[in-house]
Parts: structure tokens; sequence; C-alpha cells
């Protein structure tokens, strides 16, 4: 298990002052060193419970005996022991049996879990997730049958959208809920990629279901969102007889082996039964509390993924000796040690520059998430909302794309060992693969981006955020040290400003070109966003080393990390934004055929 310790204390404490959310009433109770005991309490965890079986976990698939899930012992011991020491509960309110911690320190301790096993963790993390939509949606009733068990541990949850026929494409789902008169719902379809969907690490499973009520309008506007319990409940509220609820298969993965991923029939005999959540046929915008909560975890880890893969080959670099300078023929020589290669601190430059902004970014969203919370002026948590609105994919997928990437690098660094299953990167590189794929592909986090999140409001959210870009640039342009940087950065907002002005204008006129390239799109305002969080940090390390503090090599990494970012990877939006702003539409004209 890889986690730097000393750069989440920079995030948490110099970069985005953690401390001041204490100064709220709604986190009033804590303090650093409650942060920190329970940064340490999860540090121990994750190695005692969680990193021991990985790689058992991965080389162990879950499968079927007797018509039941098995997995390998030591998940059920992990889990048991992270929800005894309180950390499924921990960011509730008291009277759900937690201690209120801020979103922004549970994703610090999160990456533990992340890095030591992601694939374990995912139990818990679904039903955090799950229990939270169940807190903003769900009558009091239904909180105290499904949600409190959760939050106990006692149940798990998970998230039911896709569907085989369907996929991504949510209008086109079959799956049906059919009134019986009751306040009972008839269930009757499939869901395919549910993940956590069938164990027995708990007393029930509470799955969250899309489905459509018949005779409700059609697409998206039709669906509704259903608590569909494992087990029904009796009165109670213990576990009671099969809810049909069927398990038809495991889906067998390239990577995140060790968490059960799942194809459930509901209603195979009809009798499978589901409580509606809220109002009828406003399911989808219920689910997206879930969804977008899921959309930063799976950013995050992604990140951590790259963090962890990162200090996996700086870590090998540094030990392994090979080959010498360029200016040096003499083979009696001592070899160096292929970190002092150009090519290969390229490589890790590469890494750290992505993963290490990537989570600066994530964390940053999760303390937007806080101040939102805690925050009792109207006007002030619209436009956190805005913010944490547009960067929300951003976060997802700028940080699975990229940090895969940098995972590419950590696998080369290590030639032919990082290729087998004798080091870690070959794992990591396979199980964060998922991450571009799930909770919204990359491809629809781009349309989310440009074609809803840039022009909602009139543009409130991105004119929101490149002020603070702006901010940021104006700061920066006082030092010296980043004036460079400085200027950069409010060159790339100009570009990226330009370049979406143009893209609006021909929204009217021709929606396809104006959404053909968002990918590329997403590209840029990801590398200018992440531009921004770099010098964020190097404002952070630059003051430190202007007091004479202590650590400076790691103040001055994070400053070339910076430099290695603007020069070599913020120069790309130069030629992206000439092909959106161009409205090239080679996506469009080439013939599906001719492929």
């Amino acid at each position: 298990m890889q986690v730097n310790r000393r750069d989440l204390d920079f995030l948490l404490y110099e970069l985005l002052d953690v401390e001041s959310l204490c100064e709220r009433p709604l986190y009033a109770e804590h303090s650093r060193e409650s942060f920190d005991a329970m940064l340490d309490a999860a540090a121990r965890l994750a190695m005692e419970k969680f990193a021991n079986h990985n790689a058992r976990a991965d080389a162990h698939e879950p499968h079927i005996v007797d018509g039941k899930v098995v997995l390998i012992p030591e998940v059920k011991q992990a889990i048991d022991a992270y929800i005894d020491q309180g950390f499924l509960s921990a960011t509730f309110a008291p009277e759900y049996g937690g201690v209120q911690l801020p979103f922004l320190v549970s994703q610090a301790v999160a990456w533990f879990f992340h890095a030591a096993n992601a694939c374990t963790v995912g139990y818990p993390f679904l039903t955090m997730a799950a229990s939270n939509l169940l807190a903003a949606h769900a009558s009091e009733a239904q909180k105290d049958r499904y949600m409190r068990p959760m939050i106990e541990g006692r149940f798990f949850g998970t998230m039911c959208l896709s569907e085989p026929q369907a996929g991504s494409s949510l209008s086109d789902i079959r799956t049906t809920a059919t009134p019986m008169g009751d306040g009972r719902y008839r269930l009757k379809g499939t869901k395919m990629w549910i993940s956590g969907g069938e164990h027995e690490l708990g007393e029930n499973i509470v799955h969250l279901v899309l489905a459509k009520i018949p005779g409700g309008p059609p697409g998206t506007k039709g669906i509704s969102l259903f608590i569909v319990p494992r087990y029904r409940l009796d009165d109670a509220g213990r576990p009671a007889e099969s809810n049909n609820v069927v398990l038809a298969g495991l889906n067998h993965k390239m990577g995140y082996r060790g968490t059960v991923n799942t194809l459930l029939n509901f209603g195979e005999n009809g009798d499978c039964y589901g409580e509606l959540i809220g109002e009828a046929h406003k399911g989808l915008s219920f689910m997206f509390h879930m969804m977008n909560e899921a959309r930063i975890a799976v950013g995050f880890n992604a990140a951590v993924q790259g963090c962890s893969a990162y200090e996996y080959s700086l870590q090998y670099a540094r030990e392994r000796p090979q080959g010498r300078s360029f200016s040096s023929r003499d083979a009696t020589q001592p070899q160096l040690k292929i970190v002092e290669h150009p090519d290969v601190k390229r490589m890790l430059l590469t890494q750290k520059a992505y993963a290490e902004g990537a989570v600066a970014l994530c964390l940053y969203g999760a303390k937007l998430v806080d101040e939102r919370a805690a925050s009792d002026d109207a006007d002030q948590q619209q436009a956190l909302l805005l913010e944490l609105e547009i960067l929300t994919p951003i976060i997802k997928a700028w940080s699975s794309h990229y940090c895969l990437e940098a995972n590419y690098w950590a696998i080369q660094i290590l030639g032919g060992y990082g290729y087998t299953r004798d080091y870690p990167v070959e794992q990591i590189y396979r199980d964060n693969r998922l991450n571009p794929i799930h909770e919204g592909t990359n491809g629809i986090q781009s349309f989310d981006l440009l074609g809803r999140k840039v022009t909602m409001h009139g543009g409130a959210a991105f004119k929101l955020l490149m002020r603070r870009l702006g901010k940021t640039a104006e700061t920066a342009a006082q030092v010296d040290a980043l004036a460079e940087h400085a200027q950069a950065l409010k060159a790339a907002t100009r570009i990226v400003t330009d370049t979406t002005s143009a893209l609006v204008a021909a929204a009217a006129q021709d929606t396809d070109r104006f959404l053909c390239n968002s990918w590329i799109y997403l590209e840029m305002l990801g590398h200018t966003v992440i531009a921004w969080i770099w010098l964020e940090q190097a404002l952070a390390a630059h003051q430190r080393l202007s007091e004479n503090a202590p650590d400076r090599d790691f103040y001055q990494a994070k400053i070339n990390a910076c430099r290695f970012f603007f020069r070599w990877e913020l120069p790309k939006i130069e030629r992206q934004a000439a092909l959106l702003s161009g409205l090239d539409d080679t996506l469009l004209t080439v013939d599906a055929q001719a492929l």
C-alpha cells in the first residue's frame, strides 16, 4: 500500500485549509487532532485488514456455490472491522450514529482504503452512497426501515441502473414497476453490471432500482426510483422471505476482480416488491444524487491509483541501477540509478503531474460539498453548487483518463517487471481501467459538460469557474517565480473562453457539430483546470519555502511538477481549441461503413 501522507497533509492543511471548516457550527465538534486521529486509524486498518488480501482477492474472484456468491473470508473480516471502527457511519449526523465528519476528510480517509484494496472497500462505499441518497429523498419510515440498518452495517446497498439492452441509454430501460394498490409496486426486469449485487456480507441488500411505471411519460421523464430489498422485512424490520431478486450470473472482469458484479433478474415469478422513493417519474433526478457522489468517488479512486503506481515506480527508479549518462562511454564507471535518466524523469513527472493534480482537484471538489452543507446563505450555496456541477464531469473523466495514462508510464518505468504480477502496478492498471467506464462513461461526461453544465443558467457555472481561475492567476502574477505560469493560465482562460463562445454560438444552428468533439472540449477545459490547481499548489509551496519551512525538497517538488505541467501539458489546449473553434466535422462526415 502506497500513500504519501506528507502530500495528504499538505493538501488538507496547507492547500485546502480543512481546519477552517471547524469554525462552522456543522463541524464545530472537530479539530485537527480529531481529523489526524481518524486518518491514523484509517492508515492502520487499511494496512492490517485491507492491503493483506488485495492480490489474493484479485486472484480468487467471487464465484457461485450452491446458488450463493462466495468471497474469500478476508473480505468480510476487513469490512466488519471497517464498520466496527465507525468508518461507515462517520459522515452521517449524530442522530444516525455518525460524527458529522466533513466529506473532505472522509475522502482523505478513503485514500488509504482505495490504495490498500479498492475492491473490498467498494461494498461499504456503495452502501454509504446509497444511504446518502435515502437521507436526501426517502420518507422517514423508509429511512428507519432501510437507511439506519445500512449505516449500522447490517444492510448493504447498490444502485441498479443499466440493463443489457440499454447500457448507458437510460431512456431505453424496460424494467417496470406496476402499482399494487397498497403503496407497493411489483417490479419486473433485468439489471446488468450491479456491483455488490449479491453476497453474504450482511443481513440484507437494499437495491435502489430505476424502473418505469406503466402509462408514464416516455424516455427519462418516465423513470421512477424504488427501494427493492433482497429480502422483505417483517413488521419488526427484520429480513424475512426472499423478494424474488434472482442472481442470473456474474461478470468476470479485467480488473476489480475482488468486487462481485452481477446480472440480476427482478420478479421472475412475478412477486418482487418495491417501494417508491419520493415522487413518481422523478427517479433519475433522485438517482443523480448517488451518481454524482459516485462520480466524484470514481475520479478520486482513479487519482489514488495514479498516485499509488507513481510512488511504486518512483521507489523502483531510485533503487534500480541501469545505464550511464549520455556523455559517458566508459563501461567501467558505475551505473546510474534510472531515476537520473531524463526520459525516466519525464515519465515520473508526467505521473506526478496527472495524479497529484487530480487528487488535489478531487479534494477541492469535496470541500465544495462541505462548504455548501455548512452555509446558511442561499446565494453562496447556489454558487458552490454551480462550481461543483461544472467540475464534477472533469473530476470524473479527466482524472480517470489521465491517471490511467499515468499507470501506463509506471509500468513502462518498471519495464518487463512492470508487466508481471511480481509488482503491483499491473493490477493497479487493470483495476483503474474500469474508472473511465462506470458511473457514466467519459464520453457521456463530456456531453454533460459541454451540452449542459457549460450552458446552464446562461453559462453561470462556466463564468464562475473562469473567475476562479483568473483570481489565482492574478495572485500568482505577484510572485516572480510563478509569473510565467500566471501569464500562461491567463492566456489559457482566454483561449477556453473564446472557444466556448464559438461553440455555444454554433449550438443554435447545428447541435451535432456543437457536441461531436465534446471529448476534446473536456480535455481542453480539464487541462486548464488542472493547471489552475497546480498553480494553487505552487503558491502554497512557494509561501512555505519563503518561510524557511522544513521539507524543502517536498515543496520544491510541487513547484517542479507545476512547471512541468505548464510547459509540457497546458500548451496542448491550443491545438484542441483550434479544432473546436473550427467546428471540425470529421467525426460527422466519415461514413460509418468506411471505418
